[in-house]
This record gives structure tokens, C-alpha cells and sequence, in this order.
């Protein structure tokens, strides 16, 4: 069976239940599935055809955990440079977020997703959003991080990331504890203009 045919639920229906998943069991994800995420991601669009892409999987509970503790120190780091230092600082839209930090090391899979070109960077964010659109094609959870420079070395020194290659996104992949969509959102009269910002066109 082809990757193709093993995402079975329609675009709209990822497209519009596709939400941040942050509570995940620790219930492994079958490689076949993986695979499937992972081959999903490599056929999205980037500049000049270069690919400049490279998947890390971390799966050995050993690592995840290494791993889990350097996102712990890069999270906080992010909160203090916004301002907050202790938990009972962090303002409760951040609360699900800071859950994720402390227990991403017992996710069962975290893919890194790196760029090995400079100016990859930007390549990189559809082959990200095809990967989630998979993994919740295949009933699989997860969330878009980032890193901070505090711990990008530990992190690069960890996997045995090369030099000229950088991690762009983090995303923890698992089973959700809680449910998929629908998505909250702003309405489209409050973030659609046309011609010029502020003029809001009838059809929305």
C-alpha cells in the first residue's frame, strides 16, 4: 500500500481538526506509520528543488529522555526571556506548554527537523505541516517547538547533528490523551483584508 493510500481521511477533514497536541500517551508508534509521516513530509514543496531537510527520529528511550531534559532547560529559557521564572509566573495559556516540557523525554517518538542549507529554513515549514497533516491522518498527535540557542549545541552534540546542519522545529508524536478538532479561531472578518489592511471584503 502506498504512502498516498494509507492517509485515508480527507483534507478537510485533517485540515480543519489538526490542532496542538500536547498530552500524548506513551504508547509506541509502529515504524510503518512513521515511515508514512516521514514520507509524507519529504514530497512538500521547497525552494529550487533542494530538499534542504533532514529528519531526526528519537525513539530510544535513553535519548528521549537526554533529550527531554535539554527542551526542559530551553523552554524555561524562553520564559525568562519573556519574563516569567517560577511556575506559578506562567500565565495559564502557557500551562499545557510547560506540562509538554516537563514530560516530552516520554513521548514515544520526537522527530527534530532540520535544515542543512543556509536558507533553509523556510523550506523546511511545509514538509513540517505535511508531516502533522500525516501523522493526524493516521490518528497520531503532536505539536510544533522550537529550541533555544541556550541548548542548540547540547542538542547538536546529542544526535550528532553535522555542522552547516541546524534543528528548525521539534515535534513530539504520539497517540493523544485527549481528542483532535475542531480548532478554535479567529473569524476571517477579524484577519482578511484586500487591497489594503482593514478593508474586509464582503465574501468573508
Amino acid at each position: 500500500m502506498s504512502t498516498a493510500d494509507r492517509l485515508d481521511i480527507t483534507l478537510g477533514d485533517a485540515l480543519f481538526t489538526l490542532r496542538a497536541i500536547r498530552r500524548i500517551k506513551p504508547d509506541p508508534i509502529p515504524d510503518a506509520d512513521l515511515q508514512t509521516i516521514l514520507d509524507a513530509a519529504r514530497q512538500a514543496p521547497n525552494g529550487a528543488n533542494r530538499q534542504p531537510w533532514h529528519f531526526v527520529v528519537l525513539k530510544d528511550a535513553g535519548i528521549r529522555q537526554k533529550f527531554g531534559e535539554l527542551y526542559k532547560v530551553a523552554w524555561w529559557a524562553k520564559r525568562n526571556d519573556e519574563g516569567f521564572f517560577k511556575p506559578e509566573d506562567i500565565p495559564d495559556h502557557y500551562k499545557l506548554a510547560m506540562a509538554l516540557a516537563d514530560k516530552i523525554g516520554n513521548v514515544p517518538a520526537i522527530v527534530l527537523v532540520c535544515t542543512t542549507a543556509p536558507g533553509g529554513r523556510e523550506s523546511v515549514i511545509p514538509a513540517t505541516q505535511n508531516l502533522m497533516l500525516a501523522a493526524r491522518a493516521l490518528g497520531i498527535g503532536g505539536t510544533l517547538t522550537s529550541l533555544h540557542a541556550d541548548v542548540e549545541d547540547d542538542v547538536q552534540k546529542l544526535v550528532g547533528i553535522p555542522d552547516g546542519a541546524s534543528v528548525v522545529y521539534c515535534i513530539p508524536l504520539g497517540y493523544p490523551e485527549g481528542r483532535f478538532g475542531p480548532v478554535t479561531r479567529k473569524p476571517l472578518n477579524e484577519i482578511v483584508s484586500v487591497d489594503k489592511w482593514g478593508t474586509t471584503p464582503d465574501w468573508v
